[in-house]
């Protein structure tokens, strides 16, 4: 089911997330609706609380080809490396802007059968990652913007950094 995505100001946006003790029909359902959600709305990561679901569950699918990653519980264990690109968020429609990320992440967190993961991303499945796990801390990119980019400049700013 197709689920309405907060937008700022809401609050619940700002609130940090609550671990899942159990993981359930209700988590499997979940899981499902916000990969339904993101696909309705051109996105490639969501968390939970995007939803007003205050609980540590995200998903992401960076390329259409790629498979859904499903995250319960995150914890980036350690990052290297630093890189610089535009964000965007559902929850904050026509804002973007540059954020510097770690260029690779290991991240541990849980799958729908309950198993413990542990995987290493880089590129911008990391910088995915690193934005969904923020928000599941109630922080959302706008905290960590370098540089606001309007939207018509975009193209633009991805020219000029192509191969940064």
């Amino acid at each position: 089911m197709i689920l309405p995505v907060l937008i700022m100001p809401d609050r619940r946006l700002k609130k940090r997330c609550y671990e899942v003790e159990e993981i359930n029909e209700e988590t499997w359902q979940l899981l499902d609706d916000l990969h339904e959600t993101m696909q309705a709305h051109d996105g490639i990561g969501i968390a939970a609380c995007q939803v007003g679901v205050l609980a540590q569950i995200c998903v992401i699918q960076v390329e259409e080809e790629d498979e859904v990653l499903e995250l319960i519980n995150p914890r980036i264990l350690y990052g290297t490396g630093e890189t610089l690109d535009i964000e965007g968020c559902l929850s904050l429609p026509e804002t973007y802007g540059t954020v510097k990320r770690f260029a690779e992440i290991t991240v541990e967190y849980y799958d729908r059968e309950g198993e413990l993961m542990e995987m290493t991303a880089s590129g911008y499945l990391a910088r995915c990652v690193q934005h969904e796990v923020d928000h599941l801390q109630g922080i959302l990119f706008t905290e960590k913007m370098v540089e606001a980019i309007p939207p018509e400049k975009i193209e633009e700013w991805m020219e000029e950094h192509f191969n940064d």
